[in-house]
């Protein structure tokens, strides 16, 4: 399933935002986020969603308000890292007349303005450390207090929503994040899965966005050769959704007549971000996930057998890389037996790998900038074709 956003004005920092946007496709990790909203909008409680950037975090938010019984009332978005700092806390709580330079009158925040409804806080991450005081102050209280006011000017009924696509845990051990606010925020936690993990509903994203380009420039739609929607889908879209949607306007402006190949995608596409050469694809007649080109050596199993009995990837895996002593053809067969094993879910792969949900992130990141980040089609083809195979035989 693919998450359609909808862009926002340039000039605009926060503002209502009445439109509902939906959700696209039927993969098994979005339909578990479709569940996770159902049941977030069923309840007042604080939210947290995670997600690498471009997933589609506002539109959850969205879909969580949309559902819930403040949907009568103000969506309010706020970009943290899109405020300076020393504005944002007079963004968000308002401020008296005089309080400083160029505060001519008084000015209602946007907590007063979402009263009844629901705030979203996206980039969390990047807020200060002053500043996730003052938010944790209210998340508590509810009490609102202006700049340059020497005392709360009342409550405000405000559903708190925030998002990030940082590792707060790892930034909490570094001390850029308050430990005691993550746990105010993280009553129910959503995370959205990135667009690589999310096999045809790429293909479904894709055409609903080639729709979307066509008509908005008044252009034809192409459609897609099989090898072109093949690259698609073994694409590692670092950029998720957005990236998508931009790559489809950029097909579309070329005004192709005949059907899109490989060759008609962007460059970015054919080249260092695609899948590592050390995979090949499935044959019709395999049940079986690829294995890399180059043979798992005695070390990989040495390894792999380590982390079976409890030592993790870090500790065993990385180390070994970094030292030299493991190549990234043997990292990639590692990745690539855990992934046999899990179906395609780097999710379940962290179990295997003794690693904490909360490394999910971490995890993608090295994997990536070794190359090793397999694609997860191939894997979940080999079981479909394979679960054919078997009520074929009986």
């Amino acid at each position: 399933m693919t998450i359609a956003e909808r862009q926002l004005p340039s000039n605009s920092l926060a503002q209502p935002r009445p439109r509902t946007q939906a959700l696209l496709g039927e993969s098994a990790p979005i339909n578990e986020v479709r569940e996770a909203i159902a049941s977030a909008a069923r309840t007042n409680a604080k939210v947290l969603i995670l997600g690498e950037t471009g997933v589609g975090k506002e539109v959850v938010a969205q879909l969580i308000h949309a559902q819930s019984a403040r949907a009568s009332r103000p969506f309010i978005a706020v970009n943290c890292s899109g405020i300076p700092e020393t504005l944002l806390e007079s963004e968000l709580f308002g401020h008296s007349r005089g309080s400083f330079t160029g505060a001519y009158r008084d000015k209602v925040g946007l907590v007063r303005q979402a009263d009844r409804g629901t705030l979203f806080l996206d980039e969390l991450g990047e807020m200060s450390l002053r500043m996730q005081a003052v938010l944790l102050r209210f998340a508590e209280t509810g009490e609102v207090q202006a700049v340059g006011s020497d005392q709360p000017g009342g409550r405000a009924d405000v559903r708190l929503i925030t998002a990030t696509n940082r590792d707060l845990r790892a930034q909490i051990e570094a001390g850029a994040f308050r430990e005691d606010l993550y746990y105010r925020l993280n009553v129910i936690q959503i995370q959205v899965p990135p667009l690589r993990e999310r096999g045809n509903d790429i293909l479904t994203l894709f055409d609903h966005y080639l729709d979307h380009a066509s008509h908005t420039h008044g252009l034809p739609k192409p459609t897609l050769t099989p090898d072109a929607a093949q690259q698609l889908l073994t694409y590692a879209w670092p950029g998720n959704v957005r990236e998508l949607r931009n790559v489809t306007e950029r097909v579309v402006l070329r005004n192709r007549t005949r059907p899109l190949t490989p060759e008609d995608l962007p460059l970015e596409m054919r080249g260092g971000h695609t899948a590592p050469a050390t995979t090949v694809s499935v044959s019709p007649s395999s049940t079986e996930s690829p294995a890399p080109r180059e043979a798992r050596s005695d070390r990989v199993q040495q390894l792999w057998d380590r982390m079976q009995v409890g030592e993790d990837f870090w500790a065993v895996v990385r180390e070994a890389f970094r030292a030299r002593e493991l190549t990234r053809g043997e990292l990639a067969a590692l990745v690539d037996r855990g992934l046999q094993e899990t179906r395609g879910s780097y999710r379940a792969l962290l179990k295997i790998f003794r690693l904490p949900p909360s490394d999910y992130k971490r995890l993608h990141a090295f994997l990536y900038q070794q190359q090793c980040n397999l694609p997860v089609a191939q894997y979940r083809k080999a079981r479909t074709t394979g679960a054919q195979a078997s009520a074929g035989s009986r």
